[in-house]
């Protein structure tokens, strides 16, 4: 018995050394890497101490921009918008009034080419280009021109806008699309109503710009393409006011399909 405890005893203090030793070998590793850093930091301190000067030089000048120049140029280019929005409001609500199309067109002309001193979208547009106010301005200088039948000018505006808005993303490429049929590039249309059909999809949009897309394509003769626009609709968008007469639409492509 006190030979097995003799013997337990130095293996427990060979294992003790040992641990000792590696813990020692750990913190000497240790110290070795931190003067190693230490030296490193010294030789590289001036170019460390510039670059973080540019980090933030950079940094608090982006808060500047924004503060001092960004947002009050935001603000200046909302204001400046509320002047052409009205002949542009007044313009498509003269619907309702049967206003003549040379009064629509005028009323639009204005819109776009401002008046009084006033900036028109296309001058808000240039001014304040990178500004949501600006970027809003080539959507509505987009549709104003697709009401006055300029549609290479609609093109190129409502080409220019770019918005995550549920509804004005996907209105502005199905305005895209409407140039294009209004000028018999169809299959540019065609294009467009699909991409319109596809952003930001919801209840609305999604099923208006699908029919679109599916007459377009009967209009192409691509039944099989236009079938599958119509299933969409009466599976996914049964209540919606494309689905009324949905039946019909999806007959019309069967026949065609034949």
């Amino acid at each position: 018995m006190g030979t097995y405890k003799k013997v337990k005893t130095q293996k427990t203090n060979t294992k003790t050394q040992t641990s000792q030793s590696t813990t020692k070998e750990v913190f000497e590793t240790l110290n070795v890497t931190a003067s190693r850093s230490e030296q490193w930091i010294e030789k590289n301190q001036k170019p460390l101490f510039l670059g973080l000067a540019v980090v933030a030089v950079i940094i608090l000048g982006y808060l500047g921009y924004n503060k001092y120049i960004q947002e009050p140029k935001e603000i200046e280019a909302s204001n400046e918008l509320a002047f052409p929005k009205q002949y542009f409001e007044a313009a498509l609500n003269g619907k309702t009034l049967n206003i003549l199309v040379q009064e629509r067109d005028s009323l639009l002309t204005l819109g776009l080419d401002g008046a009084d001193g006033k900036y028109g979208f296309l001058d808000i547009a240039d001014t304040y280009s990178g500004t949501k106010a600006g970027n809003l301005a080539e959507y509505y200088a987009g549709i104003s021109y697709l009401k006055m039948r300029d549609y290479k000018n609609a093109v190129i505006h409502l080409g220019k806008y770019s918005s995550d808005d549920e509804l004005l993303a996907p209105t502005a490429l199905a305005a895209i699309g409407d140039a294009f049929a209004e000028i018999d590039q169809l299959e540019d249309a065609l294009d467009y109503y699909i991409k319109a059909a596809n952003t930001k999809e919801n209840g609305f949009t999604t099923p208006l710009f699908l029919f679109k897309a599916g007459q377009t394509a009967l209009g192409l003769g691509k039944s099989e393409k236009a079938l599958s626009f119509f299933k969409r609709i009466e599976k996914d968008y049964p209540k919606s006011d494309a689905a009324k007469d949905i039946d019909y639409y999806i007959n019309k492509a069967l026949f065609s399909a034949k």
